[in-house]
């Protein structure tokens, strides 16, 4: 529940902020008539989401075993590569991300009537596919079989929703300016988890294509800790659901995670530190009094 909840969190805020921009811009300009438009292309947005993630959920429930873990494992893939696209998006473009918005809105308030609907659904629907699709990976991670029992799937579809109803509060006290969060450490903090997080995911897209046969190496066991660690108790099941450890981990899941952890960490955190530090400014130079 907790990966899930920080998951919803970080993408229903990214999606709260660009709204509030949206609306707050709207609002400043004393265009508020042009506001449905934007609520319009907000519920598209949510509506498409919404109707991915039970594509995502139903679908693939009536193919064979093999077909269904050849799904699940490539959509892990793909879900990874979107959120570390995402991270180091919204890392780097969240400075200059209110004024882009509001450079579209005024042009699409120029435009034809469904313009500003269009942009709400661009800006919104894409968090939240990312989001349908990366939690519909997380929660298949999660939820995996383990030592006899399966992690009911309402758990981590409730801390998905609850991060996400933390950040429509958190969106809606943004734009009334009841509380200031530093989004900048905010991010940075969620990234670097989320993280270690795709990393887990990226390991159970591996494992499900090995047990789809498209991967070998299924019986080939990297490390099997489940005498010391018993994947029965709470701490077994809290990795298990957070970053997806599993105490037999084959020795390609222990590779992908590996080579997609240690480089993708390391890349995010020099991109902290260079925006932290940014380019220095040469100090200003004392004049010489020019004589006459």
């Amino acid at each position: 529940m907790f990966a899930n909840y920080l998951i919803g969190l970080r993408e229903g805020l990214e999606a709260a902020l660009v709204v509030s921009i949206l609306v707050a811009y709207l609002v400043k300009t004393d265009r508020r008539e042009l506001l449905s438009r934007i609520w319009l292309g907000v519920a598209l947005a949510i509506a498409v989401s919404l109707a991915f993630g039970a594509a995502l959920t139903y679908g693939p429930r009536s193919l064979t075993f093999e077909a269904q873990e050849l799904i699940g494992g490539g959509l892990s893939i793909v879900a990874v590569g979107f959120v570390t696209w995402m991270i180091f998006w919204m890392a780097r473009a969240a400075r200059s991300l209110g004024g882009e918005l509001r450079g579209q809105i005024d042009r699409a308030a120029d435009g034809s009537r469904w313009s500003l609907a269009i942009v709400a659904v661009l800006a919104v629907g894409r968090e939240g596919l990312e989001t349908a699709l990366f939690l519909w990976a997380a929660t298949q991670a999660g939820t995996r079989e383990a030592a006899g029992a399966v992690t009911p799937t309402w758990e981590p579809l409730l801390g998905a929703a609850l991060g996400l109803l933390t950040a429509v509060v958190l969106g809606y006290l943004l734009y009334r300016g009841a509380v200031s969060i530093n989004l900048s450490k905010f991010f940075t903090w969620t990234g670097a988890f989320l993280i270690l997080v795709a990393a887990g995911v990226l390991s159970y897209g591996v494992h499900d294509l090995q047990e789809a046969d498209v991967l070998p190496g299924l019986n080939t066991i990297a490390f099997d800790v489940s005498d010391v660690i018993d994947p029965a108790t709470w701490y077994a099941t809290l990795l298990k659901g957070v970053f997806n450890f599993s105490p037999v981990t084959t020795t390609f899941e222990a590779a992908a995670w590996l080579l997609y952890a240690v480089p993708v960490m390391a890349l995010f955190l020099v991109g902290v530190r260079r925006r932290a530090t940014g380019p220095t400014v040469p100090a200003a130079q004392p004049r010489t009094p020019v004589s006459h």
